[in-house]
């Protein structure tokens, strides 16, 4: 529970100023979390013992559940596509004849055909999707970034796992320049910008991938810094006194955990894809090169967007590493270019079979696979989603539109019965038939599976109590 005592007195200083002190409260601390797990903390009631790291791939805009994971091959031709299904390594389980990968490993993966609600626009959608809770504004979408106030799955595993002391509990990418905005409400909302995710950024032009405002200057080495951090220290000796207010003192942490982040070599390992064998790379796929302006109706800059394109699959990879280096919480945005992202109201079938699902089914895949290769997979939950699926009624530009009223979110890992299913669509794929599951239930699963009571409280700033999810654990898709 959040009180008076344990508020962030620094909730008023910005987002720039937060990253500029260190991002906060993230960070790397191998041997806390490696504490953390020694503790063995008992497993929750379905006898699964907890997560100790979750995944999510957040495929923004919005994919056609239609064109995946939830073919109606019965269903009239303005509804069924073009798509054909093709059988699965899961029995009696189908999906798109363009995730031909994703086809021999969906007997470790779950789905949920059931997934709705009422958001009918990007950022709202978005919102409730990675909080489990609509925005107090309602459904809307705004130009400039919507204002953040529940707090996102990763940001509340972190407030209730303070104990594993983590110097980055947190971590999201990618961010690249004009190509990714924001997705909304991925931070930390009431509970503070502490609890913000660290954000991975990947530069356009060399690929390489940098732990946003905390990366040493080129030139800089880490005996530099610590010079550095002595002469800071001396100076705030000299200007404070011994009877610091909240706020210098919590800045003087801030400072502290961005000096330990800036020398972390764990963190710049993880980073480092070049420690990665050409092999391994190649498994999680690279995608296309530049593109010329407005190539598939998108804008921008071409070059940036190419290059955003061509590390899709790498973004996983580098989640992975993320994982293995003991963060664990991990968000991968796939990926927000108007015109090549999901949000597919035009050419929709050839949007998906050229751009979208060729590196999505390689690069999903080879993540499961992997983490199961490297003993990684029962104990890391990987969710994909978007914000909503397609309508069902092809439109009349050969697209489909935003349609949260029935959608797919794919499950793997963290005990998930390979090959379950939860929930149906109807004939059309338009709305639940069976066993509805919103977002709430996503939130309670997540929670759930991370040994954190779903009913727990929090208070937001004016001390309102708020349950974390108002959901129920979809346990159906966990367990022998």
């Amino acid at each position: 529970m959040l009180t008076s005592q344990n508020r962030f007195p620094a909730d008023s200083l910005s987002r720039r100023q937060l990253l500029q002190y260190g991002a906060g409260g993230l960070g790397l601390s191998l041997s806390g979390l490696r504490h953390a797990w020694a503790k063995g903390r008992p497993s929750d009631d379905s006898g699964l013992p907890p997560l100790k790291a979750c995944i999510i791939v957040f495929y923004y805009g919005g994919p056609s559940h239609l064109d995946t994971y939830d073919l109606k091959p019965d269903a009239p031709a303005e509804v069924r596509g073009e798509f054909q299904p093709i059988s699965t390594s899961a029995p009696g389980i189908f999906v798109s004849e363009h995730l031909p990968k994703m086809s021999r490993v969906m007997h470790k993966v779950g789905l949920i055909r059931s997934m709705h609600h009422e958001n009918r626009l990007h950022d709202s959608a978005s919102t409730e999707a990675l909080t489990g809770r609509q925005s107090p504004t309602g459904d809307r979408e705004e130009f400039a970034p919507m204002k953040q106030f529940f707090p996102c799955y990763g940001a509340t595993v972190n407030h209730f796992r303070r104990d594993w002391q983590l110097d980055v509990p947190h971590a999201a990418l990618p961010f690249v320049f004009h190509n990714v905005v924001d997705t909304p409400c991925q931070g930390g909302g009431f509970l503070g910008s502490t609890l913000d995710p660290l954000q991975i950024n990947v530069d356009p032009d060399s690929k390489l991938y940098r732990a946003g405002a905390l990366t040493l200057p080129a030139g800089h080495s880490p005996s530099v810094l610590s010079d550095r951090r002595k002469l800071l220290s001396v100076l705030q000796d000299k200007r404070v006194s011994e009877a610091r207010t909240a706020i210098v003192r919590r800045w003087q942490e801030f400072s502290d955990r961005a000096f330990q982040l800036l020398g972390s070599e764990a963190l710049s390992r993880a980073l480092d894809l070049s420690l990665e064998s050409p092999q391994m790379r190649d498994r999680y796929g690279y995608g296309p090169g530049p593109v010329s302006v407005g190539e598939g109706g998108g804008g921008g800059n071409g070059s940036e967007m190419g290059y955003a394109r061509q590390m899709r699959g790498q973004n996983l990879l580098v989640a992975r590493r993320l994982v293995e280096a003991g963060i664990p919480f991990v968000n991968v945005y796939d990926f927000r270019q108007q015109g090549q992202n999901w949000d597919a109201h035009f050419n929709n079938f050839n949007q998906h079979k050229r751009f979208l699902l060729p590196l999505a089914d390689q690069s999903l895949s080879t993540l499961i696979d992997d983490l199961d290769d490297r003993g990684l997979l029962d104990s890391t939950l990987v969710v994909a989603m978007g914000e909503f699926g397609r309508t069902p009624k092809i439109n009349g530009n050969g697209g489909r539109d935003h349609w949260p009223d029935c959608y797919t979110v794919l499950m793997a890992g963290g005990g998930v019965r390979g090959g379950a299913v939860v929930g149906s669509s109807d004939r059309l794929g338009s709305f639940p038939a069976t066993e509805p599951v919103t977002p709430a239930d996503l939130a309670a699963t997540i929670y759930w599976r991370f040994g954190i009571d779903p009913t727990s409280e929090i208070h937001d700033l004016t001390g309102r109590p708020w349950r974390i999810a108002d959901g129920q654990p979809v346990r159906a898709l966990f367990g022998a």
